[in-house]
């Protein structure tokens, strides 16, 4: 009954303000767009491996591609409060299946950040709706393979100062929040190969900015702008700035030696620095040169939809260095999520779905290379 007064009080409240607010509101938005800037994404994501490439780093992983056990690295999964608007409701099944499976594996598992959408929905809703998904990360905490890193929508986790309590009643154990991790492979040699695994926020001004920034829109901008219900594009819902954000990322990553970058932050995967389309653009040129025209029809057909979806290809894709991946994320509209595996000395785009047959969720390797043939591919870009 409280609820339901307080929903019918807010409505005229939230109409007034959004006529007062709006033009200031979206003012605001574009100065600190989210549309970021070359100099400042490459100088962040170049400190940011700095610092987790130090000695006394505890953001280094080392791990034997032949010895080791798995990797899976998910991204945004936008946690809610299991209402209409939120985005991980359909997929938690998938989630949570496929958390369980890479466990019985004994994997280690990245969460590459925005796990909960503090932009949208307060701490104690998040804790409260979200048991049976932060139960089957638990598992991983227990065995002490996971690292949490954070993103834009839930920095909240490195800047509150009672992140660590709530962080604690969670998982039931003390978790640090991470800006970056890097995977080092180290080989005989002497030499090594660097897997640097962030968000992909880096150079956001809304996100990425100094201190102050980035406490003004967690917790005044982004709560006010989801009050009064402005929808201000991000890289998640817009294709221009998905494919800014991917082309910034990937133009870093083809800077560096010996390395290569995954991120989510846009929610669209990347493998070998391609987009689903541009790899089905590919795959019909190989299609056609080999005369198959059952393969030339098939992707003919399948062409359209992805075009739907994502219309942007970038210049000479069929010449790109293969440094960049992006796990894409944990909250497609049909609960589908997707993530990047590493195991078997194979690095893999991954996506887990409801099976229409059983009704089961499945995993199905959309994506697959030999990580010893990708890293020789990168190095001879050099």
């Amino acid at each position: 009954m409280i609820i339901k007064l307080l929903a019918i009080i807010a409505h005229p409240i939230r109409k007034v303000l959004n006529f007062f607010l709006r033009k200031p509101i979206v003012y605001f938005a574009n100065k600190v767009s989210s549309a970021p800037i070359k100099e400042d994404v490459f100088e962040s994501l170049s400190y940011l491996y700095e610092q987790c490439t130090r000695a006394d780093s505890d953001s280094l992983f080392e791990w034997d591609m032949d010895k080791s056990n798995p990797i899976i690295i998910l991204s945004d999964q936008h946690k809610g409060n299991k209402g209409g608007s939120d985005e991980f409701a359909a997929a938690e099944d998938n989630y949570v299946a496929a958390l369980n499976y890479y466990n019985k594996q004994k994997a280690y598992y990245i969460n590459l950040g925005d796990s909960e959408d503090f932009w949208k929905y307060n701490i104690f809703s998040i804790m409260s709706q979200n048991k049976r998904s932060f139960a089957a990360e638990a598992k991983f905490h227990r065995r002490k393979a996971m690292a949490k890193i954070y993103g834009n929508h839930d920095v909240f986790w490195h800047l509150d100062p009672l992140a660590p309590i709530y962080l604690k009643e969670i998982y039931g154990r003390s978790v640090r929040m991470l800006g970056a991790m890097v995977i080092r492979l180290n080989f005989p040699t002497g030499n090594h190969f660097d897997i640097f695994c962030t968000h992909g926020h880096q150079g956001d001004k809304q996100s990425d900015g100094n201190k102050f920034s980035v406490w003004f829109v967690t917790y005044i901008w982004a709560p006010l702008q989801s009050f009064l219900r402005i929808n201000i594009n991000t890289p998640a819902h817009d294709n221009r700035l998905k494919s800014v954000h991917n082309q910034l990322m990937y133009e870093w990553s083809a800077r560096q030696n010996n390395l290569l970058l995954i991120t989510g932050h846009t929610h669209q995967p990347v493998f070998n620095s391609l987009s689903h389309l541009e790899r089905l653009y590919l795959r019909l040129d190989k299609a056609r040169r080999e005369k198959n025209t059952d393969e030339e029809a098939r992707i003919l057909k399948e062409i359209p939809r992805r075009l739907r979806e994502y219309d942007v290809l970038q210049m000479d894709y069929g010449h790109l260095k293969p440094s960049y991946f992006n796990t894409g994320c944990c909250c497609f509209d049909d609960g589908t999520i997707t993530g990047i595996e590493l195991a078997e000395g194979c690095i893999r785009l991954v996506k887990w779905h409801r099976n229409e047959a059983s009704g089961q969720p499945e995993r199905i390797v959309a994506e697959e290379e030999s990580l010893e043939a990708l890293i020789n591919d990168i190095n001879k870009h050099k």
